[in-house]
């Protein structure tokens, strides 16, 4: 249906879309969407990737639209983010160890590596459930502001040692987490990591760690990171 569309519009559109305000259709992509809907709603967004990375980027959407009804924009940006822009790493997840239970209020300590020094630094906090209490650790150590703003988690195999699926992203909290488009309209700019582990928590801490990497040579490359060191930039319209 959408490769007919995408050839002949009118086939199975009852109405124009100009006749009701809008400036064209928009394509909602799902699991049974096809690799040249994909890339014309990408070249619809301003990417021109090449027929290898599409392959990549479709084999990715293919396996998000296994697990969501509809990929959203903000999905395609985080896939196109992720196949394309691979940062230097500024910090490595060298261990995580957590504590927490019914009697216990929830800690973690983390050791990771300053990529430019070689230096291993230490963080230790609590916080209100064991990932929280992870990702407060790690940012006593990076000290990059940000805020979380999806955090996602899915089992990828089945079992009672099943592989989890930890998706989160982040932002920059100020002024400097928005950016501009062609059309002048401000969007923000999200940091999407992913991480794949038995162990949840491990999972969210390499996810986590992923993100905040794309943050700090985001910054790093427009000369505002924190001691010499926050792309891919997720779509969202400010005010949305």
């Amino acid at each position: 249906h959408q490769d007919g569309m995408l050839k002949h519009k009118r086939t199975y559109e009852i109405m124009d879309a100009s006749t009701i305000g809008l400036n064209t259709s928009k394509l909602v992509l799902g699991k049974h969407s096809g690799k040249h809907a994909l890339a014309r709603k990408l070249e619809s967004m301003g990417y021109h990737v090449t027929p290898e990375e599409l392959k990549e980027i479709f084999n990715r959407f293919k396996e998000l639209a296994d697990k969501k009804k509809s990929v959203t924009e903000v999905d395609l940006e985080a896939l196109v983010g992720d196949e394309l822009y691979q940062p230097v790493e500024a910090w490595e997840l060298v261990e995580v160890q957590v504590h927490s239970g019914t009697a216990l209020t929830p800690t973690a300590v983390v050791k990771l590596k300053e990529s430019a020094t070689g230096e291993i630094k230490l963080g230790a906090t609590i916080g209100t459930g064991p990932v929280d209490a992870v990702y407060r650790a790690i940012n006593e150590v990076v000290q990059v502001p940000n805020n979380l703003v999806e955090y996602l988690v899915q089992a990828i195999t089945e079992g009672m040692d099943a592989n989890g699926d930890v998706t989160i992203r982040i932002e920059v909290p100020d002024s400097r987490g928005y950016t501009e488009t062609a059309q002048g309209r401000q969007r923000r700019r999200l940091f999407s990591g992913r991480g794949v582990e038995t162990d949840i928590i491990v999972a969210s801490a390499k996810a986590y760690m992923q993100a905040l990497n794309k943050l700090i040579d985001a910054l790093k490359n427009e000369g505002d990171a924190p001691t010499g060191q926050v792309s891919d930039e997720l779509v969202i319209e400010a005010g949305a």
